[in-house]
């Protein structure tokens, strides 16, 4: 078994009924449909918001990690540009990146480039550079191609294992909207519960659960951020999860 990131921007448009992350989260479910592999969750990864950088709604793009059968690399990645080609919207400017982090002798350099796509403009040319340089697989599938840049950067933020949120929300079993941490633990693939400044929560601590229940990435573990309760929650829960506007900032 390898481990593969595989991620994808820009294939949806204002009109869409769908997102990029429906389609990648569909590419991960083929995947697994197949025997290829095992996939651990669809991640958005916040790029920069400015001018200069077409984008369709709010500049993210979706990746995921797998552990793979070496021998369905090639065909996870026909497969994912045959879908791309098929499934982006009109108009749209997909791009698609996949990467073995094991064969890269440069990782760093890929994180970086991450970075850099969330506080500069970078072009594409930047990117198919870095792409040949680090041997990584990176290709356009309709409109400009812009979404490259997108996409090689999703693979480096979400090798670096501090970036990025889980797609969609968790649908937790719960009494009244509360869970215990251990709990929570058992339900999801979450490592850890802990508060914005990094206490960890012990097993039998209560949560509130919000109406997104969604973990961030940290230190390449899915960890679940909690706000305390200031006035005492309900059910004697002295923790909430975060809200959609706390959330934003990862």
């Amino acid at each position: 078994m390898i481990r593969v990131l595989l991620c994808a921007d820009d294939t949806d448009s204002i009109d869409s009924a769908w997102g990029t992350g429906e389609l990648v989260y569909s590419i991960s479910e083929t995947m697994e449909k197949r025997g290829w592999g095992k996939s651990y969750g669809v991640t958005r990864h916040q790029l920069l918001i400015h001018p200069d950088v077409p984008y369709t709604s709010h500049n993210s793009s979706m990746c995921f990690a797998a552990d793979l059968n070496e021998s369905d690399l090639n065909a996870l990645t026909s497969y994912a540009i045959e879908y791309l080609f098929k499934e982006s919207a009109p108009g749209s400017d997909p791009g698609l990146c996949i990467a073995v982090p094991d064969r890269l002798k440069q990782p760093d350099l890929l994180i970086a480039f991450g970075r850099k796509a969330k506080d500069v403009v970078v072009t594409m040319q930047e990117a198919y550079s870095l792409a040949r340089q680090l041997g990584v697989h990176l290709s356009e599938h309709g409109g400009t191609g812009q979404g490259v840049i997108g996409a090689l950067a999703g693979v480096g933020l979400r090798l670096s294992g501090n970036d990025g949120r889980l797609r969609g929300r968790l649908e937790l079993i719960s009494k009244n909207g509360i869970a215990d941490v251990s709990s929570i633990l058992a339900q999801t693939n979450i490592a850890q519960v802990q508060s914005q400044d990094g206490v960890l929560l012990a097993d039998d601590e209560l949560v509130m659960l919000g109406d997104k229940v969604k973990p961030i990435m940290m230190d390449g573990k899915f960890v679940l951020l909690v706000a305390p309760i200031s006035a005492g929650g309900a059910g004697g829960a002295k923790w909430q999860t975060l809200t959609k506007q706390q959330l934003k900032k990862y």
